[in-house]
């Protein structure tokens, strides 16, 4: 855990300034590609990570980390380049009065 916590509309907001142009020029669907390519990678480090006879290495265990923040980096990717405020989405689940679900 770092000192400083990173919000949501920071991080998103470093992915702009860091990748924007690039990312702007390849568009939604090109972007999205990546995006789900990162999700395999997800898939494959959660499997390494969870298998029920042999615990993961520290080298798996840092993949895993290393992928869950990919996987945010180029959600926020997509977000930026059709305008979407991640911060604002977020009210859906932040909001008592719209959250619904299990409640315990």
């Amino acid at each position: 855990m770092t000192s400083n916590p990173l919000t949501i509309s920071a991080f998103q907001q470093l992915i702009r300034e860091r990748y924007f142009d690039s990312d702007n020029a390849r568009g939604t669907a090109g972007t999205f590609l990546y995006l789900t390519e990162e999700f395999g990678e997800l898939a494959t480090a959660l499997a390494n990570n969870n298998r029920p006879s042999k615990p993961p290495t520290p080298e798996e265990r840092a993949n895993l980390e290393e992928e869950f923040a990919d996987v945010l980096a180029w959600l926020a990717t997509i977000a930026n380049i059709n305008n979407v405020d991640l911060d604002d989405c977020l009210i859906k689940y932040t909001d008592p009065t719209r959250v619904t679900g299990f409640k315990s």
